[in-house]
């Protein structure tokens, strides 16, 4: 079911880089951009894809990651109220990106004109897509060089940090992470093999930063995690 303008509107005011607009503005964004609807599997884009298009994730979760010698790496895990695709704004269409959807979602899709008059009428926009940009550019340069220079758990570890926000706390206080991800599914988004990373989830549990119990992976402690994704948690595991 379609959500109504009113809920398109709280959707929207959620979002941080739009946060400068008034109901009037979201509401005319709401009616002049269209929604898209993708279901759990299917790609929001892939490489080469030339569309200057910025998506604002309404509801879902999207992946975004590289392939790289038959492996994936992971740049970004896309929750609900996060603005993305802006590469191609700048004319870096990120041609060796895909975007594909980890469950049910329902996206806003803006055009480069949509943007510019956003901006036009409130330059407040324009500044935060700006600090955006800077910001993800990092973060993707991060993660590219992570793929070349971290041991497997330090990747592994920054994978699961990714997906601390879909976590549920539970009533010892840890992180349950709701989605099963196999040891291969995870080895293909770290660009790793299987038995790599199941080396890797032994070292991290030894350091008391995840558990996996019936399946399910559980955040123990995150400041040990984070230790673990720079690199600096003891001896690596190859």
């Amino acid at each position: 079911m379609c959500p109504s303008l009113e809920e398109e509107v709280k959707l929207l005011s959620m979002v941080d880089v739009l946060e400068p607009l008034s109901e009037e503005e979201l509401e005319e964004l709401a009616h002049r951009c269209p929604d898209r609807r993708i279901e759990e599997g299917e790609f929001l884009f892939t490489p080469g894809d030339a569309s200057e298009r910025l998506f604002v994730m309404k509801r879902g979760k999207v992946r975004i990651y590289r392939a790289a010698e038959g492996a994936e790496i992971t740049l970004a895990i896309v929750d609900e109220g996060t603005v993305f695709g802006e590469m191609a704004l700048t004319g870096q269409h990120l041609r060796e990106a895909h975007a594909q959807a980890m469950k049910p979602s329902l996206v806003l899709s803006m055009g480069r004109a949509d943007l510019e008059h956003v901006i036009s009428k409130n330059p407040k926009v324009g500044l935060r897509v700006a600090q955006l940009l800077s910001e993800r550019l990092r973060l993707y340069e991060n993660k590219l060089e992570d793929l070349t220079l971290k041991q497997v758990p330090a990747r592994l570890a920054g994978l699961l940090l990714l997906s601390e926000s879909e976590g549920v706390i539970t009533a010892d206080k840890q992180i349950k992470i709701p989605t099963h991800y196999t040891h291969e599914r995870l080895g293909t988004m770290i660009g790793a093999k299987r038995e790599a990373v199941s080396r890797a989830f032994g070292h991290l549990q030894d350091l008391g930063a995840v558990q996996v119990l019936r399946r399910r992976i559980y955040l123990a402690d995150i400041e040990a995690l984070e230790g673990a994704a720079d690199g600096a948690s003891g001896r690596p595991t190859p």
